[in-house]
């Protein structure tokens, strides 16, 4: 593989900081390469080096002549006076991009509802991410180095990228650095990781999981090390005290396979123990939406929605930008009044909120992290036991030199940290996390995830991180269309339901003559490289009138049934709720029960999908 770029004994120091201290590291052409580490370890700082944006100290960058590097850094450089048409595809004619199915398809995934005409100005931040990275993807670059990609990007549009990178470029051709804490999208793009930590770069071959073993084998390695040097600090000492003893053989270690790191570590969550302990804190009755409707400025958001959230649910809302999961959130707190229908509260449920933008934390101003937790004496019963906002603390990754920082002065994942330990020490019994994982690196999304775990109350998650959403919550539901819509698969079958539900109903559409929501012109158009219209698949037709109607008329018989057995697992659910939660012969039968059913309702939804690909492939 040839050489494309690289530094060599480059060493860079910041006025309060040495970042790299004589770093040799080399991308080869064929590279797919995720950058990893804690949040100021040196991870952007390592792709502006590596792209000519920042001098080493000393040392030196080296790249082949003739080699483009195309970098997306964490803030754009936009011209708020250009259109968004402008400010992507320049001064290039219409009839040069357009003709081109990569451009479409970048299009079409990333900025398909936008108007191309809007001034990048009045764009939200959001929107501004997506237009720049747009502008990166439709250049050709040799290299292409990502910071934060999917920031502000939903699950579809996430997923469109992935596949757009993994085909961007045939086998062994270009060559990919990508910076992320977006541990499904590194398995998903990456093939090699480096971790930045201590000043220095470490390799890992294979993908986040892989990287993930191997980090488990090292601190392995590193803890019967540390254990060798304690055992001859002990010879040593006892040798002054008493002589030399014999020395004896030194023992040999076994590397174990990866099954053998993982065997004996116990399941994630007790979900009976935290269930019985849910009950006994919020009772039976937590939030029971009935025929829920929300219109918003004339547009209905909400339609007809029925949801029991139970005591212990741990449950997570998948849905594109604008599907109206803020607004559902709102509905679930009360601060949003339904159109029809009604939402019925516990009597005993206190709900807090981690939002997105930390505003809980705006009242702490100035003040120093010591003295903000100072004033919570409570502690807080985790995973069996009791915390104390100390242990919280050092769990969350905060040093003893943290304690003396102005909240305002903290990090952004700090901040978000410090946001969740304080809503804990509060105490509630149902938890809405707004992208929790935003600002955090992955370690300190693994500490989050082990804190929730052993949290006993209901949980509802809004996040793009796919990975998050699936460690951390046992149930997810999508909203589509303004209905809320349980997805046993997680996230892969919401993917194939979104994007089913696209081409059923989408031909040419939006002003940039491409199919899409702007969130994602679906994966396929990503993988395939080809035209995203979508609009010429089976214009030729194979399906007779009868056969068309045949199958509309089994599709609305699989939503009947579908719709049946949806109530009939949330009316065993709710029984469950009501059975003593010590019982737990009655409440594995009832279990049992649960499970046949939603097997036979994933058998339904099977059969819908399959319906509804062939009525498409047959217009």
């Amino acid at each position: 593989m040839a050489f494309l770029l690289g530094c060599e004994k480059a060493a860079l120091e910041f006025s309060t900081k040495t970042v790299f201290e004589s770093v040799s590291i080399g991308v080869d052409e064929g590279a797919r390469i995720g950058v990893v580490g804690r949040n100021g370890d040196g991870k952007s700082t390592l792709l502006g080096l590596l792209a000519g944006a920042i001098q080493p100290d000393s040392g030196r960058v080296v790249r082949t002549g003739g080699v483009s590097v195309g970098l997306l850094g964490q803030s754009d450089a936009l011209n708020p006076a250009h259109t968004v048409l402008r400010a992507i595809v320049g001064d290039a004619p219409e009839h040069e991009w357009a003709a081109s199915p990569r451009v479409r398809s970048i299009l079409a995934g990333l900025v398909g509802d936008v108007d191309p005409q809007t001034l990048v100005g009045s764009l939200s931040g959001g929107q501004r991410r997506r237009v720049d990275l747009a502008r990166l993807l439709v250049g050709e670059w040799d290299v292409l180095m990502l910071d934060e990609p999917t920031n502000h990007l939903d699950v579809r549009a996430i997923s469109w990228l992935a596949g757009h990178l993994k085909t961007r470029w045939k086998d062994g051709k270009g060559a990919l650095l990508v910076v992320t804490h977006d541990r499904w999208f590194l398995d998903e793009v990456c093939l090699t990781m480096w971790e930045v930590h201590d000043r220095v770069i470490e390799p890992f071959e294979g993908g986040f999981s892989a990287y993930i073993m191997q980090r488990v084998e090292r601190d392995r390695v590193a803890a019967v090390m540390e254990e060798r040097r304690q055992n001859k600090l002990r010879r040593e000492l006892a040798w002054l005290s008493r002589g030399a003893r014999a020395r004896s053989t030194k023992p040999k270690f076994h590397v174990a396979q990866a099954q053998a790191l993982i065997a004996d570590v116990p399941p994630l969550r007790d979900e009976v123990a935290l269930k019985r302990m849910a009950v006994a804190r919020l009772g039976k009755d937590v939030i029971d939406f009935k025929n829920v409707g929300v219109t918003l400025g004339g547009r209905p958001i909400l339609r007809d929605l029925t949801w029991i959230i139970g005591p212990g649910d741990r449950v997570g809302l998948l849905g594109c930008n604008g599907a109206g999961k803020t607004t559902l959130l709102r509905t679930i707190q009360g601060l949003q009044q339904p159109t029809t229908g009604r939402v019925k509260i516990g009597k005993t449920v206190r709900i807090a909120l981690l939002s997105q933008h930390l505003d809980e934390l705006a009242e702490h101003g100035s003040d120093r992290v010591r003295q903000v937790v100072g004033r919570y004496s409570a502690r807080v019963m985790l995973d069996g036991k009791e915390r104390t906002p100390a242990q919280l603390l050092e769990q969350l990754g905060f040093s003893k030199a943290d304690l003396s920082e102005p909240v305002c002065d903290l990090s952004g994942g700090q901040k978000r940290r410090l946001a969740l330990m304080l809503i804990l020490l509060d105490q509630p019994n149902v938890l809405i996390l707004d992208e929790p994982g935003n600002d955090l690196d992955v370690d300190m999304l693994a500490s989050v995830e082990d804190l929730l775990d052993g949290w006993p109350g209901t949980l509802v998650l809004v996040t793009h991180d796919r990975y998050l959403m699936e460690r951390v919550t046992d149930n997810q539901y999508a909203l589509i269309d303004g209905q809320l819509r349980h997805v046993p698969g997680g996230v892969d079958e919401y993917l194939r339901l979104a994007d089913a539900r696209e081409a059923a109903s989408a031909a040419l559409a939006g002003s940039w003559g491409v199919a899409g929501c702007g969130t994602a012109g679906g994966a396929t158009a990503g993988a395939g490289g080809g035209s995203a219209s979508g609009g010429e698949a089976g214009i030729d037709g194979g399906l007779s009138n009868a056969q068309r109607r045949a199958l509309k008329k089994e599709l609305l018989s699989l939503d009947r049934r579908m719709s049946t057995a949806r109530k009939k697992i949330e009316g065993l659910r709710q029984e469950m709720h009501e059975v003593d939660p010590t019982d737990y012969v009655l409440l594995g039968q009832m279990q049992r029960q649960v499970n046949e059913a939603q097997d036979a309702l994933d058998e339904l939804e099977l059969a819908w999908l399959e319906a509804s690909e062939r009525l498409e492939a047959g217009r």
